[in-house]
């Protein structure tokens, strides 16, 4: 317990500080006003001054709640009959004269002396607060990485004990200040730009331009970071539960892309093609668990859903004579089978369901996504992606349809003379392997685990 003593524009307080036992009861730092021997009002102090939090530790001492009583002939003079209130306002607007004395005043003097009297608590609140940010950073959110040091430099405090999800917001509110300063700051320094730049100039703009590349580093790492995030899940979903089960296809399936939606009702950022191939995210005509008589890419009156199918349009020759007709699409069809799934019947071979979806395309009006024709033709590249653990009925069909075993034995390939149709059947430990592996180096980059 101490006693200290404020002066706000003439006028004194008293401060009587407590060190109180934390507690359910006592678990927030409270500033107690009070008038005429009794408290009036109170408010909650948390993190008006940096570091000072629920509970706070220093080593002469347990850890503690902090807790201030003030007191005043001032408020006892300004208390309302009711003692509820006081007559004083909260802020001074405009020009106040030298006496008057608003509660934000009173208040400004107080957290002055609250971090003096709690210097050392404090000190070692924010050291920890800091490290709590450090350690989510790098554990967690390693998209804040470049901007960390921006931040902190507004002073960001934070309590130790925060949790995940209330700190990202702290750091993502941040993060949008950042960028708004930046566009403002970038509109005001290309405005100045012309034959005679102001003095400062230059200084002005390289800061810019080191911001800018900081806040671009930040989004290409919350990118990267939400892959592996999304290869978690996907190693989660293919692995059996407590009770022996598999996730269904179509967890999976919504993972990858959302089902029965095509690519004029999502956006890019919605499907998670990379996983089975890059490519496939550079696409003109995408439908997910959809019948092909919905497509318009094809005239098909087909009422099969294949799981995914693509359509993509194959780059022009370098020296294509202007006037040529559109460029084939090529055609990818994947085709995703519950984990473990055991097929006894001929009729569910996924590499067949495939190629047959290939024929039925071939065989319709072929348009792209905008409507326009494509000269009609039997052999439009085809590209057969099926995911599908390999069980024993299944290394049978692969080897059936001439596939040959990956280099891993946790696939096959081959292509189809007749079909015209590149075949790839991935197990799903062979996709999350092959997605990380073409992500690792960016998963090293920001030190995130790459298994």
């Amino acid at each position: 317990m101490s006693l200290t003593t404020l002066e706000v524009k003439g006028e004194k307080f008293g401060m009587l500080s407590l060190r109180m036992k934390s507690s359910t009861r006592n678990s927030v730092p409270r500033l107690y006003w009070c008038a005429a021997s009794r408290v009036v009002t109170d408010e909650n102090l948390t993190g008006k001054v940096p570091g000072l939090y629920g509970k706070l530790k220093d080593q002469a001492s347990a850890e503690f709640t902090y807790v201030c009583y003030l007191t005043s002939d001032f408020l006892d003079a300004h208390v309302r009959s009711d003692r509820t209130a006081f007559d004083i306002s909260e802020r001074a607007a405009g020009e106040s004269l030298i006496d008057d004395i608003s509660l934000d005043d009173i208040r400004e003097g107080v957290l002055k002396v609250v971090g003096r009297i709690l210097a050392e608590p404090l000190a070692e609140a924010r050291d920890k607060g800091k490290q709590r940010v450090h350690d989510f950073v790098s554990n967690r959110a390693p998209r804040y990485r470049p901007v960390l040091s921006k931040i902190e430099a507004r002073g960001i405090t934070v309590d130790p004990s925060i949790k995940d999800q209330d700190l990202e917001l702290q750091l993502h509110r941040h993060l949008q200040k950042i960028e708004a300063e930046a566009i403002v700051q970038g509109q005001a320094i290309f405005a100045e730009a012309g034959s005679e730049p102001p003095e400062g100039y230059t200084e002005r703009l390289a800061e810019y331009l080191e911001t800018v590349s900081d806040i671009n580093q930040s989004d290409l790492a919350a990118y990267v970071s939400r892959r592996r995030t999304i290869l978690d899940l996907l190693e989660r979903l293919i692995r059996a539960d407590e009770g022996g089960k598999y996730s269904r296809e179509d967890a999976i399936h919504s993972l990858i892309t959302p089902m029965r939606t095509d690519s004029s009702e999502i956006g890019p950022d919605a499907s998670n093609l990379w996983i089975i191939d890059e490519r496939l995210a550079f696409h003109d005509y995408l439908a997910s668990d959809k019948t092909l008589k919905s497509m318009p890419i094809t005239a098909s009156e087909s009422t099969k859903e294949p799981d995914i199918l693509a359509t993509r349009l194959v780059d022009s020759p370098v020296l294509a004579a202007e006037g040529e007709k559109l460029p084939l699409p090529s055609i990818v069809v994947v085709e995703i089978k519950r984990p473990m799934r055991k097929d006894a019947t001929e009729d569910k071979n996924p590499i067949q369901q495939c190629l047959d979806y290939v024929k039925r395309i071939r065989a319709g009006g072929v348009l792209t996504a905008s409507g326009r024709p494509i000269p009609p033709t039997h052999e439009p590249p085809a590209f057969c992606y099926i995911v599908a653990d390999l069980t024993a009925k299944m290394i049978e069909r692969c080897e059936i349809s001439n596939l040959r075993p990956t280099h891993d034995g946790l696939g096959y390939f081959g292509f189809n003379d007749s079909a015209k149709a590149y075949i790839e059947v991935m197990s799903f430990d062979g996709l999350v392997n092959a997605a990380t592996e073409r992500n690792r180096a960016f998963f090293d980059k920001l030190g995130l685990p790459s298994t």
